[in-house]
């Protein structure tokens, strides 16, 4: 086959952020062997298959040479192993036979939850998001909509700035004492006090394990717990609508809340006065070109009522996530 790089494999049920998919295979030497993806959400689900087994739900890339090489010996390998469950299951076995490692990438997600994927996808790691899953098994990203609806409004920030779309952001208005957190193209969170970045990076657990009765222990990576504080859940602000400004050269994402928050007797200042959240970011198509590092935020000053505005971009020198 003439100029074919890679193979990528997904389920019927995954959906692919194309740019950031070439972007993170452009990392690697197509002429070299390379099997890149990741593992699953529940540390059960890796411990029964392998944590050396990139999930097919959550897509994976192989080389061509590497396809090729596999191509002939596939049929032995698969006849060794009869009782391994799914073709991800066997092309691992057969890697593992090839001596070719996984080479993770945290933006694969298989997606091995139930419920609410805020916590998740409002704290993703530092890379691009490549692909998503299961999302037929776990809520409606966006509330009050249908699946495909909710896919259909991520398409609009996905266009306008793929390499930024649900990265991180954390924040502060000193004045007001709130913790903010951007998940940009997705959500905004607003936290009465100060939460530390160290704790804003961890997922919230709004998920289940893909193990009902499992624990927060059944997670391979670092959660925090849902807070049972009235006045510590977060005001939560969803994606409305996204759109390009070409005169300033930058995306204009306004987030609306949609649900209401108890009510609370701290004697400070109460988020529910902020209807409405606008966030200005310029794409930066090379974000992924550069050291990995996350996007700072910056709460701006403004006459609109009942409105927060934020800029999101580029950490600037010295700039650091501190009250």
């Amino acid at each position: 086959m003439e100029d074919v790089r890679w193979f990528v494999m997904g389920d019927d049920d995954t959906v692919f952020v194309a740019e950031n998919l070439v972007k993170v295979l452009q990392k690697y030497d197509h002429n070299q062997f390379y099997y890149i993806g990741s593992s699953s959400e529940s540390h059960l689900q890796n411990i029964y298959f392998s944590y050396n087994m990139a999930y097919g739900g959550g897509g994976f890339a192989i080389s061509y040479p590497l396809a090729v090489a596999l191509e002939k010996m596939q049929d032995r390998c698969i006849q060794r192993c009869p009782g391994l469950y799914g073709s991800d299951d066997r092309i691992q076995a057969c890697m593992a036979e090839l001596g070719v490692p996984l080479t993770k990438e945290k933006g694969f997600h298989q997606f091995d939850v139930y419920g609410n994927l805020l916590g998740l996808l409002a704290a993703h790691p530092v890379t691009p998001l490549v692909s998503l899953h299961h999302l037929d098994v776990v809520e409606p990203i966006f509330p009050n909509v249908s699946r495909v609806q909710a896919l259909k409004r991520l398409k609009g920030p996905m266009k306008l700035d793929p390499a930024g779309l649900i990265q991180q952001s954390i924040c502060y208005d000193k004045a007001r004492t709130w913790t903010i957190s951007v998940s940009w193209g997705y959500a905004v969170q607003i936290f009465r006090g100060t939460f530390s970045a160290r704790e804003m990076e961890m997922p919230a657990r709004t998920f289940l394990n893909w193990y009902k009765r499992a624990d927060y222990t059944a997670y391979p990576f670092n959660t925090r717990p849902v807070s049972r504080h009235v006045c510590q859940k977060p005001f939560v602000y969803y994606l409305f609508k996204a759109v390009y400004d070409e005169g300033a050269n930058e995306a204009a994402s306004q987030y609306v809340r949609v649900q209401q928050n108890p009510d609370c007797k701290w004697k400070m200042e109460d988020p529910t006065q902020i209807k409405v959240v606008e966030v200005y970011k310029k794409p930066d198509p090379h974000l992924w070109d550069k050291a990995p590092r996350r996007n700072c935020c910056r709460v701006r000053r403004t006459k609109k009522k009942g409105t927060m505005v934020i800029d999101v971009g580029e950490c600037r020198e010295d700039e650091v996530v501190e009250l």
